[in-house]
């Protein structure tokens, strides 16, 4: 099943994602990832993250999610898991 997961930064936690980043970026390459990637704000200065990913339930996606080193790091103000439901995909 695919899920979004919308993860919005704390304020002015740039530097514990730019720490960060590697490690996250490799363990995001271990899933089954579709899409993904910073959010950016005004300035464009990356302020959270947007995942479109694969797994066999919400519980995976969330065991997923708490285990992501941004997670661990304490990067995230809010993360929100839901369902996602394909309608437009590029090819």
């Amino acid at each position: 099943m695919l899920f979004a997961i919308h993860a919005l930064d704390k304020p002015g936690a740039l530097d514990v994602r730019t720490a960060n980043r590697e490690a996250h970026l490799a363990y995001v390459a271990d899933f089954d990832s579709k899409a993904g990637g910073p959010l950016l704000d005004d300035d464009d200065n990356m302020c959270g993250s947007l995942l479109i990913m694969e797994f066999a339930d919400r519980a995976a996606a969330e065991e997923f999610s708490a285990n992501d080193p941004y997670t661990k790091a304490g990067l995230f103000e809010r993360v929100e898991i839901r369902g996602f439901k394909k309608v437009m995909w590029p090819s």
